[in-house]
């Protein structure tokens, strides 16, 4: 067969240009291309031995060669795949040219606004990013039930070639002749060892199909007493496989020992530390995938940034993207791993993946088992649960309050708290709900800034008095979270700075009543000292020790007033409606009641301030408070 000239359409070099300059945004990735092809290439031939009834034997030795020629300056990938007849060497990789470069960047236009660029098998574009490292490209290949083989060369210019050549064995090599080094461009390194090895193990490490690369090695001789001789080498080629073949996903578990998974995670998600927790997954049905994911036994840096989080993505082995995060629902964002799957649909440059219902349905399956395996954890091992919560705990919490509670079922047995009663470990909802009181109604929680805060608050008292427990909300998004949640197991949250008289016994109710008549001057004084300041002023039932303190009534609390203002600092308009409460059996109340108008509304000024401290809010006027202390002192 003479040497056919092909010519590519007058738009072959826009369309190249396009793909290289445009589509891919990093070189190195052409080898990955390469050898995917290849392992594909394998593939192919495999499962035609397996469906031919013995006719075709079964390939013994699948592999893939890299063969690096610095004499030369080429780059040779070789497999012993499928191969191709001639019309299939013009149909696979001449495939731009033959279905047309307009169609090709019409479709490409078109893809691109409606989000769709799964056209990467279509049009032969892996293939293609050879020429961005290769000023020419010669492939050599002979298909399986070929008895010649054929050769095809480009220089991605106007024209390609194809001629009959003598080929004895089934496969494909495909030869970059490397284009020259510039000042920014050295292409002469992707002919060193080191740098195929790395590229190899970074792209390419789960091929299932051995990756093989010759290294010359060159040692010092040693004499016969083990002493190195001056100036003389042993010299050898020893050919090395490059890749691990059978990523650590796909093992069983039971074949996975912790120290795979720590040496896993630290070098591939570049960690110092092991991590805290890990989870594999295997799902198997109309969609399949495997998954390995990780926690971390630290705060990261990269952590606090949100855009930069997501799952690493395999298809079929080979590397697409780093941190892809339409693998992840946002909250979970702190979470490390990868997700391998023969079922996604890829763009043309496989460096983004298409919006599509699989991408979604692996991400819901992911959160799903990964809540799932979280609340194992939270049962079986309650210590490195309470380390995970108290790295990650405000997310799950984000995870309920950014979602409009529409996560609620999912996440609420997540939660865990500190609380009045247990003080010194986390207890979950359902442990709250298990040690409630008889008759008690709602779960109690008290807010601050600290649990050292919260522990100071005088409302606390009356529920260590009666036994009643408490949860301590110290994080800012606790609030929000709950106010999403709003009940678990039919019962309401309820903050304890919240003026109720919901929870008083008649005894109570009368009791409170009758101080209303009997001191009714002493708290008209008292609102109108702090009428500036607070809605109201009333007795209280729930104080034991402190003589005052703060409550606010239905909507804002106390503490989410602090948290809404300090988010909006300019602003700064977020008021909850204060409501002063006072321990009428307290002795500073007796004393107040023997007091004059004017010295009532003096000290009232000052129990308030000591209100605001007990409550963890700041003293509005601390120069009236010190003069009004400093007046006290004095008389």
């Amino acid at each position: 067969m003479a040497i056919e000239t092909n010519k590519f359409q007058a738009e072959s070099k826009e369309l190249l240009n396009l793909m290289i300059n445009s589509i891919y945004s990093n070189k190195e990735i052409f080898l990955r291309e390469l050898i995917s092809n290849a392992s594909d290439a394998i593939d192919k031939r495999r499962f035609e031995s397996l469906n031919s009834n013995g006719k075709i034997p079964l390939l013994e030795n699948p592999e893939i060669d890299i063969i690096p020629n610095k004499n030369e300056h080429t780059l040779t990938i070789k497999d012993n795949g499928i191969g191709m007849s001639h019309d299939e060497l013009i149909k696979n990789i001449g495939t731009i040219a033959k279905s047309g470069s307009k169609e090709f960047i019409s479709k490409l236009k078109e893809a691109k606004e409606n989000n769709e660029l799964d056209i990467i098998g279509q049009f032969g574009v892996g293939f293609y990013s050879a020429f961005m490292v290769a000023k020419k490209v010669v492939i050599e290949t002979k298909g399986l039930n070929e008895t010649s083989g054929y050769r095809f060369e480009s220089d991605g210019s106007d024209t390609y070639t194809i001629e009959e050549i003598s080929k004895a064995e089934v496969g494909t090599s495909i030869t970059l002749y490397l284009k020259d080094d510039k000042d920014e461009e050295k292409y002469s390194t992707y002919l060193d060892y080191p740098t195929i090895e790395y590229l190899v193990e970074k792209y390419s490490n789960y091929i299932k199909y051995p990756i093989k690369m010759s290294e010359h090695i060159k040692e010092p001789k040693k004499d016969k007493d083990g002493k190195y001789i001056d100036n003389e080498y042993d010299e050898r080629d020893e050919v090395k496989t490059l890749n691990s073949m059978v990523p650590l996903w796909k093992k069983p578990k039971k074949d996975i020992k912790d120290e795979d998974l720590n040496n896993f995670y630290k070098n591939n998600f570049h960690d110092y530390l092991d991590p805290l927790h890990s989870i594999q997954i295997n799902v198997e049905g109309l969609l399949s995938y495997q998954a390995l994911i990780f926690i971390p036994s630290h705060l990261r840096n990269e952590v606090y940034n949100r855009d930069e989080a997501g799952l690493s993505l395999y298809a079929k082995n080979v590397f697409i993207m780093d941190k892809c995060k339409e693998l992840l629902p946002h909250y979970l964002f702190f979470l490390e791993g990868i997700v391998d799957s023969n079922d996604l649909s890829l763009n043309i440059s496989r460096e983004m993946l298409q919006q599509d219902r699989n991408i979604t349905r692996i991400r819901d399956n992911i959160e799903n088992k990964v809540v799932a395996n979280l609340k194992e954890l939270k049962e079986k091992d309650k210590e490195k649960y309470a380390k995970f919560f108290d790295l990650f705990g405000s997310s799950i919490k984000y995870g309920i309050y950014e979602n409009y509670g529409m996560k609620n079922d999912l996440l609420k047995d997540l939660l865990v708290y500190k609380s009045l009663n247990h003080d010194s470990e986390y207890i979950d909802l359902k442990t709250y709900v298990s040690e409630m009181k008889e008759n008690q109604k709602v779960i109690y929680f008290a807010s601050g800034s600290s649990i050292e805060e919260i522990k100071l608050s005088p409302e606390l008292e009356r529920f260590k008095k009666d036994g009643i427990d408490v949860l301590f909300f110290d994080k800012d998004v606790d609030e929000f979270a709950i106010n999403a949640l709003r009940e678990y197991d039919t019962h309401m949250f309820k903050s304890i700075s919240t003026s109720s008289e919901e929870d008083l016994n008649e005894d109570e109710k009368k009791k409170l009543e009758d101080l209303n008549i009997n001191y009714k001057r002493q708290l008209d004084d008292i609102k109108e000292a702090l009428k500036d300041k607070v809605s109201d002023v009333k007795f209280s039932t729930k104080l034991v020790n402190s003589p005052v303190s703060l409550s606010s009534k239905d909507g804002i609390t106390l503490n989410m007033e602090k948290i809404l203002n300090n988010l909006n600092r300019e602003n700064n308009g977020f008021k909850s409606e204060k409501v002063l409460e006072i321990n009428p059996d307290h002795e500073i109340f007796k004393k107040l009641s023997t007091l004059s108008d004017d010295e009532v509304k003096e000290y009232s000024k000052l129990l308030y301030s000591e209100a605001c401290l007990l409550n963890g809010l700041d003293i509005e006027n601390k120069e009236e408070f010190a003069s009004l202390l400093n007046k006290l002192l004095l008389k």
